[in-house]
């Protein structure tokens, strides 16, 4: 049941951190260095190759990075303790593997982590700040990764749309994320959490990944295909894909290849089973309508009982949530292995939409049930910190702090493998 009674947090509680110990962040010099962090193997030997490193060292030099970077975790060339000294200069010299900037590190009430990271501008004037949210349960880690800066989406229901898109984020800052964030939280061998966090009890810190930030996944493909084949290979960051859940709001042409070349779980951002509603909801809809989504959702590489599509259905008060629209999200979702997100409408400032009444909510849910469909109602999450989905938002046009901690949200979760 929704916690309605959790208490909002107070600025105190909020951390401020701008340079955490053992995570060297980009300075401005390192700013005009290339990353090795995001490059494929042959795109780190091909590096490599032109900074005079000898080609039968390659792919012995490769192998050592990729252990460094994704299985020890480390930011600074100089803990590289078996690579000589003068290939260690050389890489300081000419590449940088250092964490973005961490402008701010809230922590909810429940755990639930926000980070908002400063990348450099890359062409977009000035340097620019995205959200990464980690959500701490008993059985599993969530992280919530951000694939744009900003949105072209311009969904009516969601924060995050109503900020134009600045650019694109490159493999090196999607993956950059999951580094800070495991960096963080501990989730590196001989690393420490702060004291005092929340996580699971047993296994990995950050044990899911979502692609649910800010941005459209499918708007910035080959970045966010190259980062998610790293962060899933079995020589480094090693998740699960099963466990690595991408949403769209419906770029029907690129889902084929999301499940053929990525292979990880699919997330749609439904909302609505009408195409007039979901022409002003999710205004995507437009261009590719339900039946061009639905039909693009049961050819999805991989899907069977054992690999549900999940589909997200935000409850928004006397606009989606009747029970016609329950039956009609049954009809629309027929024959397809299918788990359905409902999700409490998280406000914000200068929204037209409401909650559902829970015990609306409740009554979707049970129809929902009985006719075969999971859906599980979100537990809210980070709702004193603003760490919502929809509700991710950079720092040029976000709330003054007092004010954001004014707003109750929740977060992502019950997405991909326990398993």
């Amino acid at each position: 049941m929704l916690n309605s009674g959790l208490e909002i947090m107070s600025v105190m509680d909020a951390m401020t951190v701008t340079k955490p110990a053992g995570a060297p962040m980009r300075s401005a010099d390192a700013a005009l260095k290339p990353s090795l962090i995001g490059l494929s193997r042959e795109e780190m030997g091909a590096a490599l190759r032109e900074r005079g490193v000898a080609e039968k060292q390659i792919k012995m030099r490769v192998a050592q990075l990729w252990n460094w970077i994704y299985v020890r975790g480390v930011s600074d060339f100089d803990h590289m303790t078996n690579v000589a000294k003068d290939m260690r200069e050389m890489l300081k010299q000419h590449f940088t593997i250092a964490r973005p900037e961490i402008v701010e590190e809230q922590v909810s009430n429940d755990g639930t982590r926000k980070w908002l990271l400063r990348f450099p501008a890359r062409g977009a004037g000035r340097p620019v700040e995205i959200e990464a949210v980690y959500i701490p349960e008993e059985g599993r880690g969530t992280l919530c990764i951000s694939s744009q800066v900003g949105c072209t989406l311009t969904c009516s229901f969601c924060h995050t749309g109503t900020q134009r898109l600045v650019r694109n984020l490159t493999a090196e800052e999607i993956l950059s994320q999951l580094l800070l964030a495991r960096d963080r939280l501990g989730d590196f061998p001989d690393r420490e959490a702060p004291q005092g966090t929340i996580m699971p009890a047993e296994g990995r810190k950050v044990s899911n990944i979502v692609m649910m930030g800010m941005g459209e996944p499918l708007y910035n493909f080959d970045a966010v295909k190259q980062a998610l084949l790293i962060a899933t290979d079995g020589d480094g960051l090693s998740l699960s894909k099963r466990r690595v859940t991408l949403s769209t709001s419906g770029v029907v042409p690129e889902i084929f290849r999301t499940g053929d070349e990525i292979g990880v779980m699919l997330a749609i951002s439904l909302h609505a089973v009408r195409d007039d509603l979901r022409d002003i909801l999710v205004p995507i809809n437009k261009k590719y309508p339900l039946k061009e989504l639905i039909d693009a959702c049961r050819t999805y590489p991989g899907l069977s009982n054992a690999r549900r599509i999940t589909f997200e259905y935000v409850m928004l008060k006397d606009v989606n949530d009747s029970l016609e629209d329950a039956k009609g999200l049954v009809r629309l979702l027929k024959g397809v292995p299918a788990k359905i997100n409902l999700i409490p409408f998280n406000p914000w400032p200068g929204t037209n939409y409401q909650c559902s009444d829970w015990a609306q909510i409740e009554k979707f849910a049970d129809f929902i049930n009985s006719a075969g469909y999971a859906s599980p109602i979100r537990t809210p999450r980070g709702r004193d910190i603003l760490a919502a989905c929809g509700q991710l938002k950079s720092e040029s046009e976000r709330m003054r702090k007092t004010e954001r901690l004014a707003f109750e949200a929740m977060m992502i979760a019950n997405h991909g493998a326990d398993d």
